[in-house]
């Protein structure tokens, strides 16, 4: 019995007989679906790449300014990221100026701004993200960028939309910090 299956296996693989249009038929679903999700895997890593960028560049204008910033170039900053990352409606920014003191040995929020996110940071925010920022001398101030979007795919390969989340920090360039003006 056991001589008559393998013979039987054998004789299967040395087949060589088939019809190309039955075996295309059964592998071009797979093909197919296999481009789309190549597609969409390369354009959500170069959207994700593009959105760090934009955060990137954000945070170094921000660190450039030696005048008080405003609501006004708040607001200006999101329409940046979103022309920069071509996201309208899903984009969220927010910027924080960060201050360390070493006595108390914590951070602190100077002030926090953000556009679609549901609040600026506060003080009882920093311990959620003090292990992200760096170390840093007594009442030194960095400016913690964060950035939010929804990666939504072209085509429907299984893989829902994504949140693309950066969070970058940089130092001011020309001043020791970054002030806020409400006016």
């Amino acid at each position: 019995m056991r001589d008559r299956l393998l013979a039987l296996f054998h004789r299967f693989l040395d087949d060589t007989r088939g019809s190309v249009s039955v075996e295309f038929v059964i592998m071009m679903p797979l093909l197919f679906w296999a481009f789309m999700a190549t597609y969409v895997y390369f354009d959500g890593y170069r959207q994700s790449a593009q959105n760090l960028k934009a955060t990137y560049a954000i945070g170094d204008m921000i660190s450039r300014e030696t005048e008080a910033i405003n609501d006004t170039y708040i607001d200006s900053m999101r329409n940046v990221l979103a022309l920069m990352t071509s996201s309208d409606e899903t984009i969220k920014l927010r910027v924080t100026v960060v201050r360390w003191d070493q006595s108390e040995n914590r951070y602190y929020v100077v002030w926090s701004e953000s556009r679609g996110y549901s609040a600026p940071r506060t003080n009882a925010d920093m311990t959620d993200i003090a292990a992200r920022l760096p170390v840093m001398p007594d009442n030194e101030r960095v400016i913690v960028i964060e950035t939010q979007s929804v990666y939504q795919p072209s085509f429907d390969i299984g893989m829902g939309d994504q949140t693309l989340e950066n969070f970058i920090f940089t130092r001011p360039r020309f001043v020791n910090q970054v002030k806020w003006s409400s006016v």
